[in-house]
């Protein structure tokens, strides 16, 4: 089997899994502009293909929305694979450094916080959804 390919089918389906789960996916960084220039609050899970966006950091993205409070948006870009996109929402995430898989919470286009990549690599999903769950309690209205 061509590497590309069995690649693509592992982008593929980690773009499907964030999708499935009710972010919107960006695309190109206009994309990125209007999303996260939007009132309210704005998860951005910045997505990956190694192993921990696939074992803990996109299950956390899914199961952390289920909750009381909670982000106004849901977005994501894909780190690796839409550069551009992924480049320009990072120009939002001010005073940190790159990093992916990870997750940056912001309102009204502006950085609250992140999850960065050593706050999940090594950690149980769980562990990361607590994690999300407290930040929105802190940043979040009620659903």
């Amino acid at each position: 089997m061509d590497f590309n390919i069995y690649m693509q089918d592992f982008v593929e389906q980690a773009r499907t899994e964030i999708r499935e789960a009710g972010y919107e996916e960006l695309k190109t960084p206009e994309e990125v502009d209007r999303a996260l220039k939007r009132d309210g609050t704005t998860l951005v899970m910045v997505n990956s293909i190694c192993g921990c966006a696939g074992g803990v950091a996109r299950p956390a993205a899914a199961n952390a929305i289920h909750y009381d409070k909670r982000p106004d948006h849901l977005v994501t870009v894909f780190a690796g694979q839409d550069r551009e996109a992924t480049e320009r929402a990072r120009e939002y995430f001010e005073g940190y450094p790159p990093s992916s898989p990870s997750f940056a919470l912001l309102k009204d286009g502006k950085i609250l916080t992140m999850v960065e990549r050593h706050e999940i690599e090594g950690k149980e999903p769980v562990e990361v959804v607590n994690h999300l769950q407290q930040l929105f309690d802190k940043y979040c209205e009620e659903v």
